[in-house]
């Protein structure tokens, strides 16, 4: 129980941090509409969250060993209920977005924080369970975010997206001081730290982000602010790795990566990341845009994706002490992978009973897939080495979401304009059933406006946004299709991965 209590507040805090990732995902019409944005500044609600979070993640790992473990999160949790609320107070659309950054800045350590802590709490096969409650967390917090956030939404406003996050943030930041004693600060290194690396890390993550997320709106290099970004992320990314590996003390382990399980742990953490994110973003966008869902909607129709990741969470514990857990990460990585070869059969016509099972399917495996990396990965490394380490692990989550994300918008762009030539090809006057239909839609739009050559416009123009519907639909078929190839390939590499023995903690981690 001392371990168990600690453990599950600072596991709260995470679970905050990351389902306010997505929280906004379903409502960002709403909040553009309460703060008089334009359409194309609304994204950055959740833009400058992620760059934010996914700049500090991988520093998390010295923030700890300078401030230790107790102070870092209790400053995290702090900060994240402070901006939230400034974010529920927000004025306009720049306030709200500098307001989301600070959020995402200062809220981010909690998350691989936790992820160290499991093995100081945790020893020998308790870390099965401890990486099956992480890892559920890791996965089920993101794709419960559009189904919590439509339901506030649509009962109360979109500002109790935030206003939900103040008493559970001040309770976690009076509970962790009390209850958690992992380490000690050492404020020592803050003298001769290697802040060239942070400057670098930062543009790095910061600019790669920016390009991944905006890229598609700006038709990527055709616009100079992507051109450059490009460019400023490729050089600091080069200096930061060279700084790296020759610096004495560096921010990020980048040696770790010289660990098999760790480099393998790094690669499947991050086409879990993409699986994720990506089919929590296409999943929503399909039921907005293709079916006009409303947020509330949305989310009940989605919402069979984390009840069956719950489901699987008990079944994962009871076989991991029995079987070797990279058999059980091959089952989830196949069946995410099958589940997303179950979501390209998709049609215009999907709602919350036909994406049913194809959910179950997806969110079923989520923690096989998610804690045997967290074990297999972070477990193969020496206790001194995994603060350092573990904010890479996580950061390849959240980067291979940015990078799945930006890839299906390409994709839906490409491919929708593709299949709609395809489609509009076969539209002529000698396809029979296109001129019948054209024949009812022109009478009865005719009948309406009392013009018949109204009537043939109007028919005409739906045509065209049945052409358009379909296209659409075959392009996210696509991409669930390119998801799949990535989960087959992840699939093989698990054999690859060592086997892992419970290691002892370090006297000096207590």
């Amino acid at each position: 129980m001392r371990a168990v209590l600690p453990f599950a507040v600072m596991c709260l805090g995470m679970f905050a941090a990351l389902l306010d990732i997505q929280i906004v995902a379903a409502s960002l019409q709403q909040i553009g509409g309460g703060l008089s944005a334009a359409q194309d500044e609304i994204g950055w609600v959740q833009t400058a969250y992620l760059i934010a979070e996914i700049i500090v993640i991988p520093l998390s790992g010295w923030l700890t060993r300078v401030f230790s473990t107790r102070w870092l999160f209790t400053a995290s949790a702090a900060g994240f209920t402070l901006t939230s609320l400034l974010c529920a107070l927000a004025w306009n659309i720049q306030s709200m977005i500098l307001f989301r950054a600070l959020q995402g800045l200062l809220g981010a350590s909690m998350v691989p924080t936790v992820f160290t802590s499991s093995f100081h709490y945790f020893q020998g096969q308790r870390r099965v369970y401890a990486a099956a409650v992480v890892g559920t967390i890791a996965s089920l917090a993101p794709t419960l975010g559009p189904v919590i956030g439509g339901w506030i939404t649509d009962t109360l406003d979109w500002h109790w997206l935030f206003y939900v996050n103040l008493l559970p943030g001040l309770a976690i930041t009076l509970a962790v001081p009390l209850l958690v004693d992992i380490d000690r600060s050492d404020l020592s290194l803050l003298r001769g730290a290697d802040y060239p690396g942070i400057v670098l890390l930062a543009l790095f993550l910061g600019d790669l982000e920016y390009v991944l997320e905006e890229g598609t709106r700006w038709n990527w290099f055709d616009d100079a602010t992507i051109r450059a970004c490009t460019a400023l992320a490729a050089v600091s990314g080069v200096m930061f790795v060279l700084r790296s590996l020759t610096f004495a003390r560096p921010v990020v382990d980048l040696r770790a990566l010289g660990n098999r399980n760790f480099l393998l742990g790094c690669i499947l953490s991050f086409v879990t990341g993409i699986g994720i994110f990506t089919t929590i973003y296409l999943t929503p966008l399909f039921l907005g845009y293709v079916r006009g869902f409303s947020a509330w909607q949305t989310g009940i129709a989605v919402f069979s994706t984390g009840a069956a990741s719950l489901v699987g969470v008990p079944i994962y514990v009871m076989l991991g002490r029995r079987i070797d857990l990279r058999w059980l990460m091959m089952f989830g990585l196949a069946s995410f992978g099958l589940a997303m070869w179950s979501f390209s059969f998709i049609t215009h016509d999907w709602g919350g009973a036909e994406l049913l099972a194809p959910q179950v399917l997806r969110g079923f495996p989520q923690v096989f897939a998610v804690a045997p990396s967290v074990t297999l990965g972070l477990g193969s490394l020496a206790p001194e080495r995994l603060k350092y380490a573990s904010g890479l692990f996580n950061m390849m989550r959240n980067l291979g979401g940015a990078v799945g994300i930006a890839l299906c918008s390409i994709i839906l762009n490409d491919r929708t304009n593709v299949h709609f030539a395809t489609i509009a090809a076969h539209l002529t006057p000698a396809n029979v059933a296109m001129e019948r239909l054209l024949t009812v839609l022109g009478q009865r739009y005719a009948a309406l406006s009392a013009i018949a050559a109204d009537g043939h416009v109007a028919a005409l123009e739906r045509l065209r946004q049945l052409a358009f519907r379909e296209a659409a639909t075959l392009a996210y078929a696509d991409a669930f299709r390119v998801i799949m190839l990535a989960f087959a390939l992840a699939t093989l590499l698990v054999p690859l991965l060592r086997r892992v023995a419970a290691q002892p903690t370090p006297a000096d981690a207590h």
